[in-house]
């Protein structure tokens, strides 16, 4: 279900950065005549103008056309619909006619009315109605010639919901290390660690657990008619409320850094049926299983933002990890994800500081406290301490990722990371991969943050 985006982004050689990307130009192209600007912005690395496509001076519907400007070189998106078979521009029913037809099906008046061209063979003309209800604005589109009604739908994409959830899990929210699993079995000892929150970005016209993010692939989805997921954690509905919502919470911080390619998609998630106390994400199919063996992997949300790492890195580099290093940069960078999410709503305290990974999860296989199953500021130094083993071997890196994140703080080392790994390949080394994350923090905040990162690095011995 992965969709294909292109992206445009600069490629570290040997140290130098150069531009590429789909048809580049040394010099911006001459834009069609047949264009109106709608929008220019600015992202991480360049310009983006977004173009409405016009016939005769007339929008057409679906035709877009855009230029991405980054380092000098410009690429092209051309979405521009062929219009045949249109001899005349001049509608023969008014607006008022149109609004008068919708307003009859929908019960309502529409706000605005447009003239559009609908693309086809032939094409036509069209009046678009945009008509605000209490279940969102419709797009009405009504032929000029026929009064016939060629499309109608509602534009809003996503509803919100209920849930209850641990955030980020019990042993965190309550600082009591003694938690134990006890079978699966609720009890009051639960009842303050548990929240009350909205489920965002949610098909709307659904009653499940699929959004624009996540998506519940597991068996006996639950469903509510009104949205509302109020599930305690013996009920496998309360796992399934815990993946959508976080899951969704990490791609929409990953959109407040200010990226829009780095698995914006539906994430697929399992959460029931795999019985053993391990998860696990499947690039083959593109989906997260959550295990239930132990403490029900995915009510820790630190073992869900774990995976969801691993989801974000095959999506920036197809097939990433084939390499035993690389596999290693893949299970550090997991463990460091979930730390820096933990970030926003955990304490760093002794009990639960935020090095510690899955504080609550680990419960059932840990005697140590605090309970962990890695740590993010382990002692561990690159090559000397490799053993092969790519978990282990990982906490090499993610200590490293962590000391960039105290060092340029949170938000600017995440940005820095994650577009860092758009540089990536599967069978990148450590080193290899440490020099393109310093140039990344070059090239997006200059000389003293590439300095800060590229010392985290030479600290575990990688650089």
């Amino acid at each position: 279900m992965r969709r294909t985006v292109r992206v445009l982004a600069p490629l570290v050689t040997m140290g130098l950065v150069v531009w590429g990307g789909t048809a580049a130009q040394a010099a911006p192209p001459s834009v069609p005549s047949d264009l109106q600007q709608v929008q220019v912005r600015q992202s991480l690395l360049g310009t983006h103008t977004w173009y409405q496509q016009t016939y005769r001076g007339i929008p057409v519907v679906g035709g877009y056309y855009a230029t991405h400007k980054v380092g000098g070189k410009v690429t092209v998106d051309d979405g521009r619909k062929p219009v045949t078979g249109l001899a005349d521009t001049t509608a023969d029913l008014s607006a008022q006619h149109a609004k008068s037809t919708v307003a009859g099906r929908l019960g309502k008046q529409p706000g605005s009315t447009e003239l559009v061209v609908v693309p086809g063979s032939p094409a036509k003309l069209a009046w678009m109605t945009l008509t605000p209800t209490s279940r969102g604005t419709y797009r009405s589109l009504v032929d000029a010639g026929t009064g016939a009604v060629l499309q109608e739908k509602n534009t809003v994409r996503e509803a919100d919901g209920t849930g209850r959830v641990f955030d980020p899990n019990p042993v965190v929210r309550l600082q009591d290390e003694s938690l134990t699993d006890n079978d699966n079995a609720d009890g009051p000892q639960f009842r303050r660690a548990y929240r009350i929150v909205r489920l965002t970005q949610l098909d709307r016209g659904k009653s499940t657990l699929q959004g624009a993010y996540a998506n519940n692939i597991s068996e006996n989805q639950v469903s509510s008619k009104h949205r509302v997921f109020l599930f305690n954690r013996s009920q496998d509905g309360f796992e399934q409320v815990m993946a959508y919502y976080s899951i969704t919470g990490a791609q929409e911080y990953i959109h407040r850094l200010g990226f829009r390619h780095v698995n914006n998609e539906p994430q697929d998630f399992n959460t029931v049926g795999f019985t053993d106390d391990n998860s696990f994400y499947d690039p083959s199919v593109d989906a997260i299983t959550f295990g239930t063996g132990g403490v029900d992997d995915a009510e820790d949300n630190e073992v869900i933002w774990h995976e969801y790492g691993h989801a974000i890195q095959d999506d920036q580099v197809p097939d990433f990890g084939e390499g035993e290093e690389a596999g290693a940069i893949g299970e550090g960078f997991g463990d460091y994800w979930a730390v820096t999410m933990s970030q926003a709503t955990s304490p760093n305290t002794k009990v639960t500081p935020w090095a510690c990974v899955m504080d609550w999860d680990s419960t059932s296989y840990t005697t140590d406290e605090p309970h962990c199953l890695r740590r993010t500021d382990g002692p561990k130094v690159y090559p000397g301490d490799l053993d092969g083993e790519v978990h282990d071997d990982g906490e090499i890196w993610s200590h490293a990722l962590w000391d960039v994140n105290r060092a340029l703080g949170r938000t600017t080392a995440n940005r820095v990371i994650l577009e860092s790994q758009f540089f990536f390949n599967p069978v990148i080394t450590m080193p290899q991969a440490a020099q393109r994350t310093v140039t990344t923090a070059l090239v997006l905040y200059g000389p003293r943050a590439a300095a800060k990162t590229r010392a985290a690095f030479h600290a575990r011995g990688i650089l």
